[in-house]
């Protein structure tokens, strides 16, 4: 997939970069590589294969070692309000927040 000069154009506005026409033209050749490799990517058919939780677990069998999921602070009304002090509204330890959706 080949990109124009008026994708790569768009793609660096929306990125908020300013390229010299050099670098545009860098930049298409590079993001046209990228793109070819990703469609060589969607090509392989992965149907009946397993997802892997680590790369090297189809070498050997790789345990992770995750931390304990447990409490390391003490709740405590001192240490809410130190919190709190910080937001710029709040209303019965809550914070306040501008509506979004009406």
């Amino acid at each position: 997939m080949a990109l124009t000069e008026q994708e790569v154009a768009r793609i660096a506005r929306l990125a908020r970069l300013q390229l010299s026409p050099d670098q545009q033209a860098q930049a298409q050749i590079d993001l046209t590589k990228i793109f070819g490799l990703i469609q060589e990517l969607q090509a392989v058919d992965t149907k009946g294969i397993e997802p892997l939780a680590h790369p090297l677990s189809v070498l050997a069998e790789v345990e992770l070692r995750l931390r304990e999921d447990v409490v390391t602070e003490v709740a405590s009304t001192e240490r809410r309000a130190a919190l709190m002090s910080n937001a710029p509204g709040t209303h019965d330890g809550l914070f306040l927040v501008p509506t979004v959706i009406e």
